[in-house]
């Protein structure tokens, strides 16, 4: 009886050492991570799936030049094909002394400074300058002409034609305005009250002149 129960001891002691060498085994498996049995890339470095159809059926859209202020499409493509063709056009730059030639032939205009007027205008534009200070002159009348301030500035077309770069510009301005007699009497205007002036200027360059500096070839009112 007693063998035989030792007999007994020995089998089940036998057959629970079986059991949890599989069922252990395969618990210890079952929790392992996932990741740890996983030998492909994170989800994070995956790459991000592309829909081919999708990506066909959209437009391409051109990045816009980080010197490109927000115009008209059509003013946007002139200044580009300016840039093109012109390495060290800046669209914020010409803007600026723009800004500054309006200044300066605003004012040598007034003054009867034709030197300054040949200098930045192109012949016709100097021509009818030129004109208007004689008869200003042969009146005995001079202008006491104050810009205020330049309110405004805008694109309003841009291209290339032959070879010469053009670029039109609307201008809004206050302008404090005086004419005087030979005698220095107020025949017209007021220093104390500045008109509205829209001026529309256009300027030009020949894009493969070493000079860099821009005429004024074209004037009107806006």
């Amino acid at each position: 009886m007693t063998v035989e129960i030792v007999i007994l001891a020995m089998i089940a002691a036998f057959l629970g050492l079986r059991l949890y060498s599989v069922l252990g085994r395969r618990a210890e498996h079952e929790e392992e991570p996932v990741q740890s049995r996983y030998q492909g890339p994170t989800p994070s470095r995956m790459p991000a799936p592309v829909a081919v159809d999708d990506r066909k059926q959209q437009p391409v859209v051109p990045v816009r030049p980080r010197d490109m202020p927000l115009v008209q499409p059509a003013v946007e493509r002139g200044l580009a094909e300016i840039a093109q063709v012109d390495r060290r056009f800046d669209a914020y730059a010409f803007l600026e002394g723009a800004k500054a030639a309006y200044r300066v032939i605003l004012e040598a205009f007034w003054k009867g400074d034709r030197a300054e007027l040949r200098a930045l205008c192109d012949q016709d534009v100097y021509d009818g300058f030129s004109a208007a200070i004689d008869a200003r002159e042969q009146a005995g009348e001079t202008l006491d002409n104050r810009l205020i301030r330049i309110e405004d500035c805008a694109f309003v077309s841009a291209g290339v034609q032959n070879g010469v770069a053009r670029i039109t510009l609307r201008l809004r301005a206050d302008i404090a305005a005086v004419t005087r007699d030979a005698s220095g009497h107020v025949v017209a205007g007021s220093l104390d009250d500045a008109i509205e002036a829209v001026d529309v200027w256009t300027f030009s360059r020949a894009v493969n002149s070493p000079d860099p500096d821009w005429l004024l070839d074209e004037t009107d009112e806006g």
